[in-house]
């Protein structure tokens, strides 16, 4: 086949994605995003300090930086995934130069990836450099879903270019695109929520606390910190702030989940019975996800979890977008 490499790549490409995707989370989670002060290094070195010896001249480096290897090995996995993924999406931009000319080939897509997996490579070294900035991390996290995203499309595209397919738009692609839009907003609010550690301000599943009436500050919770040049490590905000960045998050939560409820009904109507139950199953288990982390105060499995669970839900409508959003015809010629 014309593009068979070019398949295999993009399907291999999917998956490192994926890992790089879960693998930021459990970075986040585990606090190791300053485990390792340089970039793209860690204590000088591209691996973890091992010896006794070495380890002492890495801490000469950063005497301010205590060295934890354990964490430090979670950051710098993350890294070495996030650069293989990043040589296989230059690899897809490359090899698809040759068919840049011909109809229906997705050039464009391709160079757009690569452009974003760069821009990606600035926000991980901006993550270090200015020690967990809110709006650097959610960013970079939005970045990384999506390069998910639109690696999946570009699979999707490429097969049907090389099976000779021409697609048409269905009128359902407009409802999907908008559940993948509301989606991102919400993915950017969790991203907030994280990266002001607010994940903890509210302990009650429904309203924030149950016996006392807590102040919800929005002005101070969007606010734009600046890089000050100290650590964002464990967040700056007071506890309303944090309040209201996580009330706002289940408020566009319940948004979405409606939302997506609607789109379900609607690939039912569409007789598209598997699509339909996958997803709703898929948003009751973030659901879940979510009231269960708020009760059990987020320990580590479910706060992966539910980031998880994000991940599918996005990796389920981009497929759902691909298989039913188009009418499939054969191109003549």
């Amino acid at each position: 086949m014309k593009t068979a490499w070019l398949l295999r790549i993009s399907e291999l490409a999917i998956l490192l994605a994926l890992l790089v995707v879960l693998m930021g989370g459990w970075t986040r989670l585990n606090d190791a995003g300053l485990s390792c002060p340089d970039w793209p290094g860690c204590y000088g070195e591209l691996i973890i300090p091992g010896s006794t010896e070495a380890r002492a001249q890495a801490q000469l480096r950063f005497p301010d930086q205590p060295l934890h290897p354990g964490r430090g090995w979670i950051e710098m996995t993350h890294r070495y995934l996030a650069g293989s993924l990043g040589l296989m999406i230059a690899a897809l931009a490359l090899g698809g130069w040759a068919h840049r000319q011909q109809p229906g080939y997705p050039f464009g897509l391709g160079i757009g990836l690569l452009g974003l997996v760069l821009l990606q490579a600035l926000f991980g070294m901006w993550t270090v450099t200015l020690k967990l900035l809110p709006q650097v991390v959610t960013l970079h996290l939005l970045g990384g879903l999506l390069t998910l995203a639109l690696l999946l499309r570009l699979r999707q595209r490429l097969g049907a270019w090389t099976a000779n397919i021409q697609v048409r738009p269905l009128g359902i692609r407009s409802a999907l695109a908008g559940g993948l839009l509301l989606l991102f907003v919400q993915i950017a609010l969790g991203g907030w929520t994280s990266a002001n550690y607010a994940g903890w301000s509210c302990s009650h599943w429904w309203q924030c606390e149950r016996d006392q009436q807590v102040e919800l500050d929005f002005k101070q919770a969007f606010e734009l910190p600046e890089a000050h040049g100290g650590s964002y490590l464990g967040g700056h905000l007071q506890r309303e702030a944090r309040a209201a960045i996580q009330m706002s998050h289940r408020g566009i939560g319940a948004l979405l989940g409606a939302y997506l409820l609607g789109l379900a009904l609607l690939l039912f109507w569409r007789r598209q019975h598997f699509k339909a139950l996958v997803l709703l199953a898929a948003l009751a288990g973030q659901v879940l996800l979510g009231v269960l982390n708020v009760m059990h105060g987020l320990p580590l499995g479910l706060a992966m979890a539910h980031h998880a669970g994000a991940v599918l839900l996005l990796v389920l409508l981009v497929w759902i977008y691909g298989q039913i959003g188009f009418r499939r015809e054969v191109r003549h010629g």
